[in-house]
């Protein structure tokens, strides 16, 4: 039986919010991307990449909207008269509209993903360091409760698989980064094996500002990329690689 280069991530997602993050496994993309890459910026044979998106979009009937992602803080809102000629440049999207992916592509940062509780809206975030420190997961809730009218305390949020707390070494401004902006990110950084050096917690920096901006109800899938190299592209781990896709849509 082959392998599906796909799965339905585990949180509180109400019903109506569909979600799906893609793996390596499968696919067709010939070393050094290895299986089922979605990237269309990483050198891969464009026909491959280009029939991994058609094959992932007809399998779970939504119209998946990519962006070129630039490790910033921009969110877009997506709608019916998004346009298919071109990426958006963002590194987040959002959406009221049934039908349409927020689609974030990654190989080690963190895909955040976001819904309302009534299924007035959803959302994806591409949380690099960079973009986390920025804000952002807090400008991704912001718009997302802007457009469902609500509160972000109205919103769920799932984090998805990334770089981990073992393989995640940093330097001093990256650290010196969160700690100007985030109280309490002290907590999410341990002494690296070198001097100047230190191992960051994505997971944990992103679940807690997810919490001081009032979304409360936020599960989590603890896996590292770096590690788990069957399942998972991982630019530290392999320079140039592939890249999955975290998506969420009203359906």
């Amino acid at each position: 039986m082959a392998t599906t280069p796909w799965y339905r991530p585990a949180w509180s997602a109400p019903a109506g919010v569909q979600s799906a993050m893609t793996t390596r496994e499968g696919g067709a993309s010939l070393p050094p991307f290895c299986g089922f890459n979605l990237g269309d910026h990483v050198g891969d044979d464009p026909a491959t990449v280009a029939r991994h998106r058609a094959q992932l979009t007809q399998a779970l009937g939504v119209r998946a909207i990519y962006l070129h992602q630039v490790h910033g803080t921009e969110v877009v809102r997506l709608d019916d008269r998004t346009s298919v000629a071109g990426p958006l440049t963002a590194d987040a999207a959002i959406t009221t509209v049934p039908g349409l992916a927020c689609t974030i592509m990654v190989a080690d940062c963190l895909p955040v993903l976001l819904a309302h509780r009534q299924g007035r809206g959803v959302g994806a975030a591409h949380a690099g360091w960079r973009g986390l420190a920025g804000g952002v997961v807090e400008r991704t809730v912001a718009s997302l409760a802007d457009a469902a009218d609500a509160r972000p305390s109205d919103l769920v949020a799932w984090l998805g698989p990334c770089i981990g707390p073992r393989r995640f070494e940093v330097g001093e401004e990256v650290r010196a980064a969160f700690l100007r902006g985030q109280p309490g990110a002290d907590t999410h950084f341990k002494p690296g094996e070198r001097p100047g050096k230190w191992w960051a917690d994505l997971q944990g920096l992103a679940r807690d500002r997810l919490s001081q901006c009032g979304v409360t109800e936020i599960s989590a899938e603890p896996a590292c990329t770096v590690e788990d190299a069957s399942r998972f592209f991982s630019y530290r781990r392999d320079g140039r690689t592939g890249r999955m896709a975290a998506l969420v849509w009203l359906g």
